[in-house]
């Protein structure tokens, strides 16, 4: 990233990985905007009027309004959630969505990686091995006999969605408005979820948390799929309809479930969810970017911002993403 200035130097307060990650931070935003101050998200030596950009992931609750002079605010991951939480964020600030092309490779293999643990039942392996039981079994289909759909096709949605094709998966997508992919049957809007969802042995959630998609897997969603058809959910915690989604599993509609996000996290020790033999949980990691990358995308956020240029992977709060 060139410099952003000879004689302004934007002061940035970050709020990840904790007051010991700070040094690799700066040692980051160093290689990529040198004339950014990367300053500790609680350094008691900054004064409020001087931040101009924050790096946060769940910032707590007023405190983004006490910088008056904030010209964006840059979430350390997909979501923004963790921002639109606090009731008192000003409505005007710039919120900025974390992609990298490193977050969707890193999402594209995950995807990838769980549709073929589901595939394959690792779940029963996995229950098998904590037993000690040697079992041996087959799985009745092969990738290129298994049909994926995908809910959610932004850049994605649409890298999974290509590489589940690559691997041979029958792959389909689903997305509030027309899409056109190379290999990738688009379904759109609401007349065409219930054919999406009939055709999908593998349903992987992707969409952005908004008013029409919380709690949109649910007893209804569920029913219209194919009896045995098994879920992943890499989008929002928020999605999923934890009770539907059990009572699917345990009456074998759902044969499987793996989960990444959760409506609160870290998942309470009491939650059903970890302990149900039909579900893999993974704590929120499928596609974190390096801190490294994260950098790389907050410079180009800055001297898109300090340039007068459009901010890459501007949250719509009209649209919810």
């Amino acid at each position: 990233m060139s410099q952003v200035s000879n004689s302004h130097r934007p002061v940035l307060l970050v709020k990840s990985g904790g007051v010991d990650a700070v040094a690799e931070w700066q040692k980051n935003f160093g290689e990529f905007a040198p004339d950014v101050e990367v300053r500790w998200w609680n350094d008691p030596g900054i004064d409020p009027l001087a931040v101009e950009y924050v790096l946060v992931w769940q910032p707590e609750a007023g405190r983004i309004a006490g910088y008056p002079n904030l010209k964006a605010v840059i979430s350390s991951a997909a979501g923004v959630d963790h921002i639109l939480a606090d009731p008192r964020l000003p409505a005007t600030v710039p919120i900025i969505r974390m992609v990298t092309d490193d977050t969707v490779q890193r999402m594209a293999e995950f995807t990838a990686m769980s549709s073929l643990m589901l595939l394959k039942d690792m779940p029963r392996m996995i229950a098998q091995q904590a037993r000690r039981e040697w079992s041996e079994f087959a799985t009745p289909r092969t990738a290129v006999e298994t049909r994926v759909g995908i809910m959610g096709l932004g850049a994605l949605g649409l890298a999974c969605a290509q590489m589940h094709a690559q691997l041979g998966f029958i792959t389909a997508g689903w997305a509030r408005s027309p899409r056109k992919a190379e290999r990738i049957e688009c379904y759109a809007g609401e007349d065409q979820l219930g054919a999406f969802l009939a055709r999908t042995n593998i349903l992987i959630c992707l969409l952005p948390d908004t008013e029409d998609t919380r709690d949109i897997i649910n007893a209804d969603l569920l029913r219209q799929l194919p009896a045995g058809a098994a879920i992943i959910n890499v989008g929002r915690g928020t999605h999923v309809h934890t009770e539907d989604l059990l009572a699917a599993l345990d009456s074998g509609h759902v044969s499987s479930a793996l989960l990444d996000v959760f409506a609160v996290e870290p998942l309470p020790d009491d939650s059903p969810l970890w302990n149900h033999p039909r579900i893999i949980v993974t704590p929120h990691g499928a596609a974190t970017p390096s801190r490294r990358e994260r950098a790389r995308q907050a410079a180009t956020v800055i001297h898109a911002v300090e340039n007068g240029l459009p901010a890459p992977h501007l949250y719509d709060r009209e649209r919810g993403y």
